[in-house]
């Protein structure tokens, strides 16, 4: 696979043998998976647009045997108080659970009535495949039975209950898929704006287009959830795409509520639930037990889509999940924050009580450069409280809080805020909300302020000779500029003879916005065929007086104009028995300076009289040709041949041959 900057995946696209799929992760960039040669991979990696190329490798779906967890991790406490993860008056599903998987079976009772839209990117084989995305392995169905099978008195109960499955099959019947269709299936998922997005696979290494599509779909606000691996016993051996930092790594644990000897473990595992001897969906309507980080994933993510159900954003999702974490006394390279506890996460009674409060940033945007005066804009909600009723401050740095007023236009709480008063560079903006009943909630960014005013630059300057009739030097001057503020005024252009130093010619060009090119001509009188070398100096200018500069060099060329010659001439006469004269002449002529013009000829007699002759129009820096003469009752006589050849400049040339008839 080949990673490209953003916008420029043609390049890629150009050197591929065959495109399998092209991934598109906006500002980050963008993948092209397929075929290349060695090639034209050694090609790419030294293109400037490529960011990285890297083979398609493939991830497996992590299950040793394959497992009970909904009751170690309190989720039927909050089943009892409504909480299920959709809407709770009509019974329609209120979160969107991805399940990126071999697919899930499309017929099973437990969970047919929770199932939204699939998509596969691996295609369902076999005769039991009613669409595309059906399972035909059975990993993903039991996956999807831990996150969300429906609470209908037969089979199994799942942590949420009434969330919307959807099916994205990205491994095939042998639990294995590509990681480019990982990546897409990851995409897809940002793209349709669900919550959770839940792998139950990995691989040993890791891949920068499936950490793209992660980083991608975060930023669309889905919550990732990635089973950390089946490795252990080992330590910092968390597989991927578990070990990305968007990505919420989970281990598992047993009925003792000891770490599996299976699972992986690392600085990056976040949180642990149950994974050991699991009964779940399976495929043909059926049931399992299975054991493996895979199972411990879905724990997890059906107590996200729980808690989004509710309001909170992925970040805040994630966060809340973590902080009521149950310290089981494990470490945290094992557990990260402790035992998965959906009802500590919901609140402790299930959404019977007062939940907290949500609250982001909407401007600025985490990682945006600002200056001047901005308007900062916070998005604070609670499910007990009116919008316009919470507490919503922010501060800088930690300094004092700035308070905030709700819009109702805008629906968001908003100030405005100076940033001249800040030095420029990073700075944190951390937003609170508090809602009535005292709970609390904070959401923190990083902004640039930038309010040091840049000066312009001279991008591109050259200056090219320009041949005229008259007698001056004449030059075209290509010029270039930007201003990364915004605020072109002019460019000035002067040329300098280099010999005395004296300006021949100068000119000014008005200017505004951010980038300016043009064509600019400067003349120096008389210099024509000097051959005289001049400099060309370009100073641009912004609104607040900043300049940036250039210069370039170029010369006139010296007059060496050529008069043309006679490379070959020879006159005959055919002496024919009659008293005429046939005379023949044959000519090749030539011009340094390529500009032939004219090849005249004429025949006089004795007395200098013309008798005959022939005009030829030529051009470029050789010609031939020949012309030939009849002239009557010339008997005897001699005649003069006198050939003469012109170019354009009126410079010519003559030769005169003599012939007797």
């Amino acid at each position: 696979m080949v990673g490209t900057n953003r916008g420029r995946a043609d390049v890629a696209k150009r050197r591929a043998e065959s495109v399998h799929r092209v991934l598109d992760f906006d500002d980050i960039g963008q993948a092209v998976a397929g075929q290349f040669s060695e090639q034209a991979l050694e090609a790419l990696e030294q293109n400037p647009n490529v960011r990285y190329t890297e083979a398609d490798g493939t991830m497996e779906a992590l299950a040793q045997t394959l497992p009970w967890g909904v009751d170690r991790v309190d989720a039927e406490t909050v089943h009892a108080n409504g909480e299920t993860g959709g809407d709770n008056s009509d019974g329609a599903g209120g979160a969107d659970i991805a399940i990126l998987d071999t697919g899930i079976d499309s017929d099973h009772p437990d969970l047919q009535a929770n199932l939204g839209t699939g998509r596969a990117f691996v295609e369902c084989t076999g005769g039991s495949c009613n669409t595309t995305w059906d399972d035909d392995d059975g990993h993903g169905t039991h996956c999807a039975g831990i996150a969300d099978a429906r609470d209908n008195s037969e089979g199994v109960v799942g942590v949420s209950t009434n969330a919307t499955l959807h099916a994205v099959k990205v491994l095939d019947n042998r639990g294995s898929g590509t990681f480019s269709d990982v990546a897409a299936g990851i995409e897809w998922v940002a793209d349709q704006g669900y919550d959770v997005g839940s792998m139950s696979l990995g691989a040993s290494s890791g891949s920068q287009t499936v950490r793209d599509a992660c980083q991608y779909a975060v930023d669309n606000g889905v919550l990732l959830v990635a089973s950390a691996g089946n490795s252990g016993p080992c330590s910092d051996c968390v597989g991927y795409p578990a070990a990305y930092s968007t990505v919420v790594a989970v281990s598992a644990t047993n009925q003792d509520d000891a770490l599996a000897d299976y699972s992986s473990t690392g600085p990056e595992v976040e949180i642990t639930a149950p994974g050991s001897s699991i009964y779940s969906t399976y495929v043909d309507g059926a049931y399992e037990t299975l054991s493996g980080t895979s199972m411990s994933c879905p724990h997890v993510s059906g107590a996200a889509g729980q808690l989004m159900d509710n309001g909170y954003s992925n970040t805040e999702a994630r966060t809340q999940l973590t902080d009521t974490a149950e310290d089981i006394g494990l470490g945290s390279n094992e557990s990260g924050s402790g035992l998965l506890d959906v009802e500590a996460a919901l609140g402790g009674s299930g959404g019977g009580g007062d939940t907290v409060p949500s609250v982001s940033w909407v401007n600025p945007s985490d990682g945006e450069t600002v200056s001047g005066t901005v308007t900062v804009q916070i998005d604070a909600s609670d499910s007990e409280d009116s919008d316009d009723s919470l507490d919503v401050t922010y501060s800088v740095d930690g300094g004092s809080s700035r308070s905030t007023t709700y819009n109702s236009t805008s629906g968001y709480y908003e100030d405005s805020l100076d940033t001249t008063g800040f030095a420029d560079g990073d700075h944190t903006f951390e937003a609170s909300v508090t809602d009535s009943a005292g709970n609390t909630s904070s959401a923190s960014i990083t902004v640039t302020m930038d309010n040091a005013e840049s000066a312009p630059t001279v991008d591109g300057l050259s200056a090219t000779e320009v041949e005229t009739g008259d007698s001056d030097a004449e030059f075209d001057v290509d010029w270039g500029v930007s201003d990364a503020d915004g605020d072109l005024s002019s460019v000035d252009l002067v040329l300098t003879q280099d010999s005395d130093g004296s300006t021949e010619d100068s000119a000014t060009v008005n200017l505004s916005g951010d980038i300016a090119s043009g064509t600019t001509r400067l003349v120096a009188a008389g210099d024509d065929g000097s051959g005289n070398s001049y400099t060309v100096d370009a100073t641009v200018t912004d609104s607040s007086g900043n300049t940036g500069s250039g210069s370039t060099s170029t010369s006139e060329t010296e007059d060496t104009a050529s008069a043309p010659t006679v490379d070959s001439y020879t006159v005959t006469e055919a002496g024919s028995p009659n008293p005429h004269a046939e005379i023949t002449a044959d000519w090749s002529v030539d011009d340094a300076d390529s500009d032939l013009d004219t090849v005249a000829l004429e025949v006089t007699d004795s007395s200098g009289s013309v008798v005959d002759s022939a005009t030829n129009d030529v051009t470029g820096s050789t010609a031939t040709g020949t012309d030939q003469f009849k002239i009557k009752q010339a008997d005897g006589q001699t005649f003069d041949v006198v050939l003469t050849v012109t170019d354009a400049a009126g410079q010519s040339t003559s030769e005169t041959r003599t012939v007797t008839e």
